[in-house]
């Protein structure tokens, strides 16, 4: 038998044996426990957090580009966005180039003003539809381009829901770019059928959202040939910031480019700084675990003295004997760990996968908490988790070498 398996040998047989002193053989077990608690926390927490993060990103990346470019002066829009395309499609990451116009509108149905609520009217090119629109609730969104009848439109679901505009029905979309006539303003009312039903599970997109044709979108709006803006599609989204300073040298000094990062920083720096919170909060179950080691490793020296001493008088060196209090605590720490990881994992599959913990739609725009556990955060939790463990038995074991075999004997 070689020194390091003589060494865990020993350390698991003392973790397995019936000792004289119940309550260490509780405190080891709630020792383990508590590993495994702040180890499950954290994997839970920090699933929590990456569901939040990677769904906001998907719903919201679903309706916007990951670079824009607009107009400095909003009012004006953008002319010449034929021109630039052909540029804008040349630069590093760039995947898809498409023009976007969106302004505010009021829906009514057949009834009139009993169905009537507001929306975000966003026109969409029709050989590149967003994400989202590819994969409807409801409906297709091959029938935007029918040019037979009345023109097509899609509705958020939510939208849909709240004002009674089921698939296949007609809508009025009343736009505030009305015309002056002798008797006053008069707003100008167009007529769309709705086509397809969209749900993104992001409540501001179901509930405000409605999108059309950009030849239809700019009719509504009497805008021309003009766009809002540029909305460039990546094949890696955190190549943003990069793309955008290209995008603004291409397109010229009248157009500035911003990217989903800017638009959405206020959600990503909380989402950052829960993190954070929670790690440390969490973290400090960890500390707790690692007190529990420290006390079960303390009393265990205290009740092994004499097995320690007749260790050392049979020729184990002092280092062996650290590295067997070493190897307790580790062990402990390492079946924790593993119990805690599994639970983590586990709990968080079977969470997003029944939806077992449901939101406020309206006030978290989410129906439900969302879990994403990554394998990434595995390794660090575990090493975090076993290095705590490992530093709590540096003083015990350090203790044990400390062991006089002349004075632990003496009286045996």
């Amino acid at each position: 038998m070689s020194a390091q398996t003589f060494e865990l040998f020993v350390a698991a047989r003392y973790l397995r044996a019936k000792r004289k002193q119940a309550v260490i053989s509780v405190i080891t077990v709630i020792s383990i426990v508590g590993v495994a608690a702040g180890v499950m926390a954290l994997v839970i927490g920090l699933a929590i957090n990456n569901g939040f993060r990677t769904t906001l990103q998907r719903s919201l990346l679903g309706t916007t580009a990951h670079v824009m470019l607009l107009n400095r002066q909003a009012a004006q829009g953008i002319a010449n966005w034929k021109d630039l395309e052909p540029a804008l499609r040349k630069l590093p990451h760039v995947t898809s180039v498409s023009p976007g116009l969106y302004g505010k509108v009021l829906l009514t149905g057949p009834l009139g003003g009993a169905q009537a609520d507001g929306a975000v009217l966003k026109g969409v090119p029709l050989d590149m539809p967003p994400d989202m629109l590819r994969h409807l609730k409801q409906g297709s969104f091959d029938e935007l381009k029918n040019d037979t009848g009345l023109p097509g439109i899609i509705l958020g679901a939510r939208l849909a829901q709240n004002t009674g505009m089921l698939l296949h029905s007609v809508v009025n979309v009343i736009s505030p770019q009305g015309t002056i006539t002798p008797f006053g303003p008069h707003l100008s009312r167009y007529q769309f059928r709705v086509v397809g039903i969209v749900e993104s599970g992001f409540y501001d997109v179901d509930s405000s959202m409605a999108f059309t044709a950009l030849h239809e979108t700019q009719i509504v709006f009497d805008t021309g040939d003009v766009v809002s803006d540029i909305e460039l599609q990546l094949d890696d989204i955190y190549k943003a910031p990069e793309v955008a300073q290209a995008a603004e040298k291409a397109a010229g000094p009248p157009l500035v480019a911003n990217t989903w990062m800017e638009q959405y920083r206020q959600i990503l720096t909380a989402l950052n700084m829960e993190k954070i919170v929670t790690a440390i909060t969490i973290g400090l179950i960890q500390l707790v675990a690692a007190l529990n080691i420290l006390i079960t490793l303390i009393m265990m020296v205290m009740e092994k003295n004499r097995d320690i001493a007749v260790l050392m008088s049979m020729g184990a060196k002092r280092q062996q004997i650290r590295k067997i209090f070493v190897f307790q605590g580790v062990l402990i720490g390492v079946v924790g760990t593993s119990i805690g990881l599994a639970s983590g994992y586990a709990l968080s599959y079977l969470a997003d996968r029944y939806h077992w913990l449901t939101l406020n739609q309206e006030v978290y725009s989410l129906s439900f908490v969302p879990f994403n556990p990554r394998w990434q955060d595995a390794i660090w939790i575990a090493g975090a988790a076993i290095l705590v463990s490992f530093i709590a038995t540096l003083y015990p074991a350090r203790s044990a070498t400390r062991i006089a075999p002349v004075e632990a004997l003496r009286y045996e």
